[in-house]
């Protein structure tokens, strides 16, 4: 086995499947307008917290971006069934900023606006894909975990 990888039984599978729930929670947010939610949000951050450096968008550009960060995540999937030893930190980091963005979608849910300033109607965009989304995050999480032996084990 090649020095910087090591065997991670389903490693790989729970990358993947965070990786397929990002694009639905992307087709779900798509579908119901997340940036008419979204802009209105940061500008009114960005009215009291002038420093943040959160960018508005108009679509077409969010959406490019989002579909070349996915496809990004997509092609690394070779890397995770065969165990990278530098796929796990940033497999942390995907799975946490997934679970915050799915969580947030369900708080957003429950509060009916993101900021006192911008309420919308329930559910918030892409609500309906935010337990599946933390769903798998969480997979991966647990994967990690249960493979960190055997990484260790490989040094």
């Amino acid at each position: 086995m090649p020095v910087n990888t090591v065997r991670l039984p389903g490693f790989g599978v729970a990358w993947v499947t965070l990786c397929v729930g990002f694009v639905l929670h992307v087709v779900d947010e798509a579908l119901t307008d997340i940036l008419a939610v979204y802009n209105p949000t940061v500008l009114a951050l960005r009215a009291q917290m002038r420093w943040l450096p959160l960018p508005t968008f108009s679509f077409r550009p969010w959406l490019a971006g989002i579909v070349m960060v996915n496809l990004g995540l997509l092609l690394l999937s070779p890397y995770a069934f065969r165990g990278a030893r530098w796929m796990r930190p940033l497999a942390y980091g995907f799975a946490g900023i997934m679970i915050l963005n799915a969580v947030g979608h369900v708080l957003g849910t429950i509060a009916g606006q993101t900021v006192a300033s911008v309420r919308f109607s329930r559910p918030m965009s892409g609500f309906y894909s935010s337990p599946f989304l933390l769903g798998a995050a969480i997979y991966l999480l647990s994967r990690l975990r249960r493979t960190k032996e055997a990484d260790a084990r490989a040094v």
